[in-house]
């Protein structure tokens, strides 16, 4: 079985056009010599003469032997070779021969009509055609070839202006379905091209995505670091260094006046206890202990929780979306911002309702607080106090940031407050 056969085996649903015009190129010309025979053989004793008949008994099998040749190569053969061009002259002199012994080989003759332009380059695809139509006018004439009176003559002259006007409109027809056809195939070939570049570009932005989120979380840390360090430089540090002052105080006046030495020492006791709630609160910032044992919706429901049995004030945790398992970074971020949120609502709103709701929607994650305060002028904010603790809005804004998020305030003295964080909802692990 040749590669043509195995292609036709292992195909599989309707046929089409183009496996129907295979099979007639792989078929077909053995069908039309053996009709052609079998036609000229009952005509023999009308149209041809002995030589005729001894010609044709060596030229079909000739021409039989060329269509197995070509049957068994035509697979492996690029459309218009030389290999191609041989087969079509060969097989054109052949059916010539034919046909001049006996017009009814003209049916053999008129596959050239049909593969011509398949064989033959485009500068033989009229010289191809061309010969085509000198054999079949030569068999519709009369008398064959060669014409033997004036009218077959005319008659020859008369068909053969007819087959070459009707092959030369085939021609141009064949050009130009052939031009839409490379048209579609550079179309297509573009359009994969396109779509290459495209998923090559997708990739990449994925590649980039994924190296921003670890770049803005190593930011993160960095400028956590960066907190952690200047808190511990304003206040552990002023305050061991508070200590050691007074300690030294109490160790030089302890013999002479004892009185004074307990006074610096209660000084050193509270400027400890005040350390050591300054280092608290400290961690607490840096590790939720909230997300210890629960996901970020059950931490913000506890969180709300307490926060609305602290305050006495009305407060509705709600989660939209299907929960999903999120980054630490991500969740610790969303925590941090509606513990803000909340005490800030707490300290400034006069709130009597808050409603906090958090949104998965897709590949993004939203918080929203909103409550029903007195609101204020984002304008008009006093700057941040030294210890009063929290980070206020510029601090919710630079923890979003620092994963590729947002946070928005929505708020106008006497109308409420509503802040909006939104943030890449990147899964666990």
């Amino acid at each position: 079985m040749n590669a043509g056969d195995m292609a036709e085996a292992t195909t599989t649903g309707p046929t089409t056009a183009a496996q129907l015009g295979d099979r007639f190129f792989r078929y077909g010309p053995y069908g039309l010599l053996g009709l052609g025979t079998a036609v000229s053989a009952v005509a023999a004793d009308l149209v041809m003469s002995r030589a005729d008949v001894y010609a044709v008994a060596v030229l079909v099998p000739v021409a039989l032997v060329l269509q197995l040749w070509w049957g068994r190569v035509r697979p492996g053969v690029p459309p218009k070779s030389r290999v191609a061009q041989f087969y079509f002259v060969a097989r054109t002199l052949l059916a010539f021969a034919l046909t001049w012994c006996n017009p009814f080989f003209s049916m053999f003759a008129v596959l050239g009509y049909f593969d011509a332009g398949r064989l033959l380059p485009d500068r033989a695809f009229r010289a191809g055609l061309l010969a085509t139509a000198v054999i079949m006018a030569g068999s519709q004439c009369g008398s064959g070839l060669p014409p033997d009176t004036l009218m077959n003559w005319i008659a020859f002259g008369i068909l053969l202006a007819l087959h070459g006007t009707l092959t030369m409109v085939f021609a141009q027809i064949g050009y130009r379905e052939a031009e839409h056809a490379r048209n579609q195939v550079d179309t297509i070939t573009e359009l994969e091209s396109a779509n290459a570049r495209l998923e090559q570009a997708l990739a990449e932005n994925a590649g980039l995505h994924a190296q921003l989120l670890v770049q803005a979380r190593e930011a993160g840390v960095a400028d956590e670091r960066r907190r952690l360090a200047a808190e511990i430089h304003d206040t552990l540090a002023q305050g061991l260094t508070g200590i050691i002052a007074q300690l030294q105080v109490v160790t030089s006046v302890a013999d002479t006046d004892p009185a004074l030495a307990r006074e610096h020492l209660d000084r050193a006791t509270a400027l400890a206890r005040h350390s050591l709630g300054e280092a608290r609160r400290s961690v607490h910032d840096l590790v939720p202990a909230a997300l210890e044992h629960d996901d970020l919706p059950g931490a913000l429901k506890k969180t709300v929780a307490g926060w609305a049995e602290r305050h006495a004030v009305r407060a509705e945790f709600t989660v939209t979306g299907t929960v999903e398992p999120l980054h630490d970074e991500i969740a610790a971020t969303l925590l941090r911002i509606a513990e803000e949120a909340l005490a800030n609502a707490g300290r400034h709103s006069g709130a009597s309702r808050v409603g906090i709701t958090l949104s998965f929607m897709g590949d993004e994650l939203a918080l929203d607080v909103r409550d029903d305060g007195c609101g204020f002028d984002p304008v008009a904010l006093p700057p941040r106090r030294r210890g009063a603790g929290g980070f206020g809005l510029g601090g919710m804004r630079a923890r979003a940031e620092r994963i590729a998020g947002t946070v928005e305030v929505e708020t106008e003295p006497g109308r409420g407050t509503a802040v909006c964080a939104r943030v890449p909802l990147v899964r666990h692990g």
